[in-house]
């Protein structure tokens, strides 16, 4: 983000990078097997034919629960509503508005809606009815709060058994919050601030929600909306919680929407135009062939669009569940990953139980909360690699002066370096310069080959595609396109590399009618 940051420094007026929607799933994990419920039950004296009834009437004690605790502190019971799709945060922000509420609960709305629970079947084997999970309806309710330290946030409660809860939360709210308590000046609109007055202070309260220690956060919501638990569950079995949906964003803060404009149209032409399918599978660091093409066993699906609307536009890159986009909206340059599924990726940790003492290893993410800060790392990092490799596209350098300092030979300490030919021989090695993950992690001769091998001109060798690769390197260096990372055995591209690697992308991804019309 750095070069990016470089580029568009001068008249940003402030930024901020952290959390923005997170939400939580809260899962009791000996109920969420057949074996395990039929094992609760029986400590509970309670036959598997019976599981209906002795359910309704555990439900029936949380709604009435809920249906006091409304009452108590909005005035109110709890809301129906007709239909599941109805958009309940719309319902929730509009009550408020109307009440005039600045904190507190808001209200709580009930809805049918599907679920997964158990339902008793005669088994033959067994020869009696056991437990079988299956897919049905039930009522939720949504607690909606404007609470005092974390802002506009809601809690889903399944009213029936197991009883899951969903703990929605929002970084930017949690912000305004803590920079009301302080006094500090402000300007949001929904969940994104136009104004900051003190943008440091706002960075370091963002980066302290890391910080949080979020079991004993979560359980006490839990505990808000699910009283009954103790008596229904008991003290013994608690929430296993995971972190279900994140979204991580950069935002960019101009003194109005006119600052953005000379900047954003060729943002989004380069993201769209670079968004292919490999390049989008390496911003989310998936597998690719040695080749830098997608593997034949690759089920990743990927989708780009690019929309415009009202007052901004948007460039968004899916893969599987996992997305990264930029847009503006106001006065905000935005860049946003979300992450729903975090097994896609790999950070450094330890195996549950493993002694803090032994190395890392590198893992598939976990959901569970315990790898909210890794999580966190790892959005910032594809957050970067999209946003830094854009930053080229703000590069006003005539693409003819980007040539001509690499198509001729040079002199270097009293050495002949030959000239680059970005059309030809040298074409892969250039886009791979640009390849977001060389970006991140540093060039070294290793990602070269896994990216070069097969192509054209690199059908050879394991051992003459290293040498060739070891040329290319130095050729690069002496260039000027990459620098040697200290005490490491890799490069990073350099400015020059970037814009060159960039504008080499542009031009292979327009029609030729496109590069007469730029240059008339």
């Amino acid at each position: 983000m750095n070069m990016f940051v470089a580029k568009i420094g001068g008249i940003v007026k402030g930024i901020l990078t952290g959390f923005d929607r997170i939400v939580f799933k809260g899962s009791i994990l000996p109920l969420m097997h057949p074996e395990g419920a039929m094992r609760f039950f029986r400590s509970q004296g309670v036959l598997n034919k019976d599981f209906k009834s002795w359910a309704m009437g555990q439900t029936a004690e949380v709604v009435g629960s809920a249906e006091r605790y409304a009452r108590k502190h909005c005035g109110e019971g709890i809301i129906p509503i007709s239909s599941s799709k109805a958009r309940k945060e719309d319902l929730a922000h509009t009550r408020q508005r109307r009440l005039g509420m600045e904190s507190g609960l808001i209200g709580v709305y009930s809805a049918v809606e599907p679920c997964w629970s158990y339902r008793a079947r005669y088994s033959a084997q067994a020869g009696h009815p056991v437990l079988a999970r299956e897919w049905m309806k039930c009522k939720h309710l949504y607690f909606y709060f404007d609470h005092a330290q974390y802002g506009f946030m809601n809690i889903r409660l399944q009213t029936w058994f197991p009883y899951h809860v969903q703990i929605c939360l929002n970084g930017r709210e949690w912000l305004r919050r803590g920079l009301e308590r302080r006094g500090e000046d402000f300007v949001a609109r929904g969940n994104k601030f136009v104004h900051v007055g003190d943008y440091p202070l706002a960075q370091r309260l963002l980066d302290r929600q890391l910080d949080t220690r979020w079991e004993p956060l979560l359980d006490r919501f839990a505990a808000t909306v699910f009283p009954a638990k103790q008596a229904i569950i008991g003290p013994r079995l608690s929430y296993y919680w995971t972190l279900w949906q994140s979204e991580w964003a950069t935002d960019f803060m101009f003194g109005s929407r006119r600052d953005i404009a000379p900047i954003m149209d060729s943002l989004l032409r380069h993201a769209f135009m670079t968004g292919t399918a490999d390049r989008v599978l390496r911003y989310m660091d998936r597998p690719l062939r040695m080749d830098g093409a997608p593997r034949a066993d690759n089920r990743d699906e990927v989708t780009s669009r690019l929309l415009d609307f009202g007052d901004g536009a948007r460039v968004r890159h899916w893969v599987n569940q996992n997305s990264a986009k930029l847009y503006t909206e106001l006065n905000i340059l935005r860049g946003e990953v979300t992450i729903n599924n975090p097994a896609m990726f790999r950070a450094p940790r330890h195996v549950q139980g493993q002694n803090p003492e032994d190395p890392k290893r590198l893992l598939p993410l976990r959901k569970g909360v315990a790898d909210t800060a890794l999580r966190a790392q790892i959005s910032g990092q594809i957050n970067d690699r999209l946003l830094d490799n854009l930053a080229a596209a703000q590069c006003e350098t005539p693409v003819r002066e980007l040539l001509d300092k690499v198509v001729r030979p040079r002199v270097k300490q009293g050495r002949r370096v030959r000239a680059l030919d970005p059309a030809g021989k040298d074409r892969a090695l250039l886009q791979a310069l640009g390849d977001p993950a060389l970006c991140v992690s540093g060039v070294c001769n290793k990602m070269l080959r896994e990216k070069l091998r097969g192509k054209p001109g690199y059908e050879m060798t394991e051992k003459q595609l290293s040498a060739k690769i070891s040329r290319q390197l130095r050729l690069l260096r002496d260039h000027g396109l990459i620098r040697k990372l200290g005490r490491q055995k890799k490069y990073a591209p350099t400015k020059k590399g970037h814009e060159l690697a960039a504008a080499l992308s542009a031009m292979l991804a327009a029609s030729t009618k496109q590069l007469m019309d730029i240059a008339a």
